[in-house]
């Protein structure tokens, strides 16, 4: 046997379970000349092992979107103690993307490939509270340090209404209505809110129309709660699934938001999922009260 033969190290398949700040982030997905939460993790991976992996993500979390428990899994033949890489990474990476816990897995484990289901939250701070009589006098003001992490709600909102639409969602239903419509959006491929259906797309001189992305999705659980922060009760949207298309979770919120001051009854979503247009639903709450809360895996590492 040769040298390098000798050398050689057998590859170990890792899972991350990362926390971050998305807010100064071009999302997950790395771009080129812009920063992202992939891109930071790569480059730290490189500069503590002298490897350089792609991390694959369990979703790609949009611009401004943060996570609580995002999954990232990548293999190293460089032999390293798990705790040692975790404090590693976490003394290179910038302090807005933390390790939580690193550990190997077997070598059939794919953060993506092998979730089965995933939590996302949206957290919604309102100015006015239901019931709010006169929309001319002041509301409460959000704290500035929490502005980031929480959409600024300008109206009141009744919480029962909310409910009851979050019940329309439960099930497995064509979500067409609910997906990203950006103009450009046959030009590129979709992971989760963000989305979960990467699929490969024609040369760019073909003639041929990108597959068509599968629309149906299966909802577990849809439903809002009340939490408390220092200004006062906010609405925070809990929703389980087993996959979710580009701005699903968002467009499901602002669509809520609207049935809740009125603008729509919760009695409609029913038709606006059986209309498969995206216009047919309201509007896309930004991106900075979403968190990617969890991930499941069932045993599969």
């Amino acid at each position: 046997m040769n040298d390098a033969g000798q050398s050689a190290q057998p590859s170990t398949n890792w899972k991350l379970t990362l926390a971050y700040d998305g807010t100064g982030f071009h999302g997950w997905q790395v771009q080129p000349g812009k920063r992202t939460v992939q891109g930071e993790l790569q480059a730290a991976l490189g500069r503590v092992t002298g490897q350089a992996p792609l991390p694959q993500g369990s979703g790609r979390t949009d611009a401004g979107v943060h996570a609580l428990a995002q999954v990232a899994s990548f293999s190293l033949s460089v032999p390293i103690p798990a705790g040692n890489l975790s404090m590693a990474l976490n003394r290179t990476l910038p302090p807005s993307i933390r390790v939580l816990e690193a550990r190997t897995v077997r070598s059939t484990f794919h953060a993506r490939h092998s979730a089965l289901a995933k939590t996302y939250e949206y957290r919604v701070f309102l100015e006015k509270p239901w019931p709010w009589l006169d929309m001319r006098a002041p509301g409460r003001i959000c704290p500035p340090f929490l502005a980031p992490y929480i959409y600024v709600y300008p109206w009141p909102v009744e919480f029962s209404a909310l409910n009851e639409a979050a019940r329309a969602f439960v099930g497995e239903q064509d979500f067409s209505s609910f997906a990203a419509s950006e103009p450009d959006l046959a030009a590129r491929c979709l992971d989760a809110d963000s989305g979960d259906d990467l699929r490969p797309l024609p040369h760019p001189g073909f003639r041929t129309a990108p597959p068509a992305i599968p629309t149906m999705r299966t909802i577990f659980s849809s439903q809002w709660e009340v939490g408390e922060c220092q200004a006062g009760p906010t609405y925070i949207y809990r929703v389980r699934g087993s996959g979710f298309l580009h701005h699903m979770v968002r467009n499901l919120v602002g669509t809520m938001l609207d049935v809740g001051r009125g603008q729509l009854r919760a009695i409609q979503i029913p038709a606006i999922l059986n209309a498969r247009n995206r216009a047919a639903a309201g509007p896309t709450a930004p991106a900075q009260g979403l968190f990617l809360h969890s991930v499941e895996y069932g045993g599969a590492e």
